[in-house]
């Protein structure tokens, strides 16, 4: 299944807090996307956020975003993992 990163540019009111239910609210409905949610690094000042999924399309993966919370990324690359 592919791999993709997806990259928010701006989240008004970012934090540690907000981004983790959101990731929660992902998990619980990746499942019936065939999608999964496996991590998210973010940086609070900025708002700039970042997830890693793996999905069978861009589309599945932003699916997940829209139904959970509203928050779909600006960005999404499939990528590669490396050593």
């Amino acid at each position: 299944m592919p791999l993709y990163m997806d990259v928010h540019h701006k989240i008004d009111g970012l934090t540690a807090d907000a981004i983790k239910g959101a990731h929660e609210q992902d998990l619980q409905v990746q499942e019936k996307h065939g999608v999964k949610y496996l991590k998210y690094w973010f940086e609070e000042g900025s708002g700039k956020a970042f997830c890693l999924v793996n999905a069978p399309s861009k589309e599945a993966a932003s699916a997940v975003h829209r139904e959970a919370h509203g928050l779909v990324a600006d960005e999404l690359v499939e990528v590669q993992e490396g050593g």
